[in-house]
């Protein structure tokens, strides 16, 4: 399959975020900007190419960075239930769970990309609408979680840059392994 350009433009906040809001949608932008960048010029073969000792290749970063945006603004909306139980998770969940990071047969790279896309559109779009940042769900039980914290809108926003900046360095890391080229620098 030929190298494809993909659009590396941020998305831009809702038209009803001003203030605090658009300054976390634009720091998160921003990350996804980079995340995105990662992949200018790939295949999908090349997408779901491993360059590290880990188990991670771009295409696979992209769909996770997306299921976890995913899931967060869920749980803005719905509550702890959509974010499962960490502690009751089958082999079968945790197999599920691992082929977030890996591309899969039939996907392609322009696919992950519009559904990360999409996901960014229903984050921005939630929190451009939201009444406050303050409102706030109670976390569901995982390993990780202290008993009875509560997460507000803004703590999740803050939580989703965090990954997605994250990602976005690593997702650096593989694509410099995989041709040399790089974000930034």
């Amino acid at each position: 399959m030929t190298a494809t350009h993909h659009a590396t433009t941020p998305t831009k906040p809702s038209p009803g975020a001003t203030g605090e809001r658009a300054d976390l949608l634009q720091a998160l932008a921003h990350h996804r900007r980079f995340l995105r960048l990662t992949t200018r010029d790939l295949t999908d073969e090349q997408a779901g190419r491993r360059t590290t000792s880990s188990e991670l290749c771009l295409g696979g970063l992209i769909k996770h960075v997306t299921s976890v945006e995913r899931s967060w603004v869920d749980f803005i909306q719905h509550g702890p239930e959509v974010l499962g139980d960490w502690n009751n998770m089958t082999e079968a969940d945790w197999a599920e769970r691992a082929d977030e990071f890996r591309m899969l047969p039939g996907e392609t790279l322009a696919g992950v990309l519009q559904g990360y896309a999409e996901v960014a559109r229903r984050t921005d779009e939630l929190v451009g609408t939201l009444p406050d940042l303050d409102l706030s769900q109670p976390l569901p039980p995982a390993p990780w979680h202290e008993p009875g914290t509560r997460w507000s809108v803004r703590r999740v926003l803050l939580h989703l840059i965090g990954e997605t900046a994250q990602h976005a360095g690593h997702a650096d890391i593989i694509r410099e392994s995989l041709d040399g080229a790089k974000s930034m620098g």
